[in-house]
């Protein structure tokens, strides 16, 4: 995801990202040197070396940072990057699985009653169209069982493993 634009908002201490999808902020706590009112930051811009994906900061003491989208993203909990990342989650684990199967992948592939092609798009990390549906049915088929676990967000402390 590109980045359009960054400034600085020394009013709110945060970056403010915008996005074709809209404008988010990311703290200046969060950012790595982090900017203090006796540091601040001198210029901002998006960083074309990042592919703009990301933006870079320089301080006026002369230290220079860089934030990349998916820091941002993340931080801001965006529903499509979370998705992503379950995504990319479950494929790693059905890589894992197919990888210790018994079955043939040509076996796993009647079971889906889909092709091959298709099979190993299924498992392509970077193919993000890939619905949850068909990862979960591909899990089932190599006697995997996935559980989906939702807890209140703790505050202050780890949340306890169910």
């Amino acid at each position: 995801m590109k980045i359009q634009s960054v400034k600085a908002n020394n009013r709110r201490k945060a970056f403010e990202v915008t996005l074709r999808s809209g404008t988010l902020a990311f703290p200046y706590t969060k950012a790595e040197p982090m900017p203090t009112t006796r540091d601040k930051i001198a210029r901002c811009s998006v960083d074309s070396e990042l592919g703009r994906e990301g933006f870079t900061y320089q301080l006026q003491s002369g230290l220079e940072g860089s934030i990349h989208v998916e820091q941002v993203l993340e931080y801001n909990q965006d529903p499509g990057y979370l998705r992503d990342l379950l995504l990319y989650r479950l494929k790693v684990e059905a890589q894992r699985c197919v990888a210790a199967s018994s079955l043939s992948k040509r076996e796993i592939t009647r079971r889906l009653q889909t092709s091959a092609a298709q099979f190993y798009r299924l498992l392509d990390q970077s193919n993000t169209r890939t619905s949850v549906d068909h990862l979960l049915a591909l899990l089932h088929i190599l006697d995997c069982d996935v559980q989906l676990v939702v807890r209140r967000k703790s505050k202050g402390r780890r949340p306890r493993a169910a």
